[in-house]
């Protein structure tokens, strides 16, 4: 068996000098990752479209240019997959709705273009809960995606394909999009790394909208350093994107090594660490215990946390009101549900929601004059019974909103954040812990990520 036919728990930091090196090329690693979505993924459903001819073709590429010693980086020749709303110049796109089912974009997205100019190759497109609403990644045209830990639970959403498929070994990374916790609720589920950057770190044009407001972009890895090469990748001011900010992109790997014997931690014990399942708190509190060893203090504080949506409800509404008008049965009932809920919303409710929006970003930068990050549970419980949402159809949006609770105000205040595993249930589900860090210090959340990865789960 060749290197790359071991990957489980493969790693781009691992992998990648080993294909400089020449050890292990592109193709071989590549057709690895093809042959694993090809057993996998029919009980996963985690892709939507696997790109198999394109992907050879570009690890093709990338090997004639290894070759001749032109290597671009840590992620040339690196299988990695695209949440289905992230455009692909000539591969279809999306959202897992039949309304674009046959849609081809004449133009990569922006975080797409850079990920091919860094030698990526794109294997194919994860399935998603449709147009990215919802936390199950159950309500979708292309159906439910399912644990790679136990089947028979969901993978958490709306990124829940790209988690699924990282955790399986079927891709080493994916890009996901972040509304309210997309990418950190299904790596926290499915036992992988979920990293949603600062509010206008990455580029998110050429990405289908859920809300403008609220919208992030950001890797799912194997591991904290993975998460830094990608996101070092796809980080940066695009003067094209009106929510991009031109914010110096720090070098996250060389800071990676940094101690963090000085950092100050904050838990906000309220709110947070309200309700917890017994196995997540366990997983938590001994997670806690070995951060407290790593760093210079952590103590507890209290945030005022909103749970108001109006903001995501009636972007999501304008986004989609002249669909909705024109063919409302190529939604799923429950997709067209929700987004109808944000008609109810009066111009003038927006404005003032979107004012204390940008009042709450501004007050929680004070938190941030006393301590250097916060650490919360990823989710308030573990990956729940598909057969249990489904036997009741009304429990689902409320279990969404509680797997969302912890993510959703990191959305709202634009911070970066990052789940990491931190354990399993008595069952063997994944647990994950939530690192949060100020506006632009991606790489501060990144270095406690890693540091605490050391410790071992």
């Amino acid at each position: 068996m060749s290197p790359a036919d071991e990957m489980d728990f493969v790693t781009i930091v691992a992998i990648a000098p080993k294909i400089r090196r020449r050890e292990i090329s592109p193709v071989e690693l590549t057709q690895a990752c093809l042959n694993r979505i090809e057993r996998r993924n029919p009980k996963l459903n985690a892709f939507i479209t696997v790109a198999a001819d394109l992907a050879i073709e570009q690890a093709r590429a990338a090997e004639v240019e290894i070759m001749r010693g032109d290597w671009r980086g840590p992620l040339h020749g690196i299988p990695i997959a695209l949440k289905d709303l992230i455009d692909t110049a000539g591969v279809r796109t999306t959202a897992a709705s039949a309304l674009y089912k046959d849609r081809i974009p004449k133009e990569d997205a922006e975080v797409v273009r850079r990920l091919r100019r860094a030698g990526a190759v794109i294997v194919g497109k994860n399935n998603l809960h449709e147009f990215a609403y919802g936390g199950s990644s159950l309500v979708s045209y292309f159906g439910d995606v399912r644990n790679p830990g136990n089947l028979q639970h969901i993978a958490g959403g709306s990124s829940g394909g790209s988690a699924a498929a990282v955790a399986a070994g079927l891709c080493l990374a994916a890009i996901g999009t972040d509304t309210a916790g997309s990418i950190r609720e299904p790596a926290a589920l499915c036992g992988c790394v979920g990293f949603k950057p600062t509010y206008g770190r990455v580029s998110a044009r050429g990405v289908i909208p859920l809300s403008w407001s609220l919208d992030h972009v950001g890797p799912l890895t194997n591991c904290a350093i993975d998460a830094a090469i990608v996101l070092q990748t796809i980080a940066g001011y695009d003067a094209a994107d009106i929510s991009s900010a031109e914010v110096p992109v720090a070098d996250y790997l060389s800071g990676l090594c940094d101690d963090v014997k000085n950092l100050r931690i904050a838990v906000p014990r309220t709110y947070f660490y309200d309700d917890l399942d017994g196995n997540v708190r366990s997983a938590v509190e001994r997670a806690l215990e070995k951060i407290g060893k790593l760093v210079r203090e952590v103590r507890e504080v209290r945030l005022e946390v909103s749970e108001d949506r109006t903001v995501q409800a009636a972007e999501s509404y304008a986004l989609h009101a002249e669909n909705v008008a024109k063919a409302p049965e190529l939604y799923q009932s429950e997709t067209l549900r929700r987004i109808r809920s944000g008609d109810k919303y009066s111009a003038a409710e927006y404005i003032e929601r979107r004012r204390k929006l940008d009042e709450a970003r501004r007050r929680v930068h004070e938190l941030f004059a006393e301590v250097d990050l916060l650490v919360t549970p990823t989710t308030p419980i573990p990956a729940p019974a598909i057969i249990e949402l489904k036997k009741d159809p009304a429990a689902l949006r409320p279990t969404e909103l509680h797997l969302l609770r912890n993510t959703r105000p990191f959305n709202v205040w634009g911070l970066p954040a990052i789940s990491v595993p931190c354990g399993f249930t008595k069952s063997g589900l994944p647990i994950g812990l939530q690192i949060a860090g100020p506006p632009w210090r991606e790489d501060l959340v990144l270095r406690l990520a890693s540091a605490y990865e050391k410790t071992g789960r």
